[in-house]
């Protein structure tokens, strides 16, 4: 007995929808671990806070990176070489 036509419409219909889910899942797990290999901003190898200093948040620049300290300060480093290029004393209103 021949297969009615919805019937094969339908087969067909799932059988591209299982390849679209199997690609989509594929595609999703090459985007994470193609995210989760960038090793993401890297601290310079010698970033020395002043002494009594406690880092309260880091930040990242293009060639700089920023401290924010417990003291309210922001500090400035090279990201090369890892000096402290500039303070800035942050105040109340």
């Amino acid at each position: 007995m021949p297969e009615p036509a919805n019937l094969r419409f339908l087969r067909l219909l799932v059988t591209v929808l299982t390849g679209v889910m199997i690609a989509g899942v594929i595609l999703i797990i090459a985007l994470i671990v193609i995210r989760f290999r960038d090793p993401g901003p890297q601290l310079p190898e010698e970033l020395s806070l002043p002494a009594g200093v406690e880092a309260q948040a880091v930040t990242f620049g293009t060639g700089w990176v920023a401290v924010v300290t417990g003291d309210n300060r922001i500090l400035i480093f090279d990201r090369v070489t890892g000096r402290m290029t500039q303070e800035v004393e942050l105040t109340d209103r």
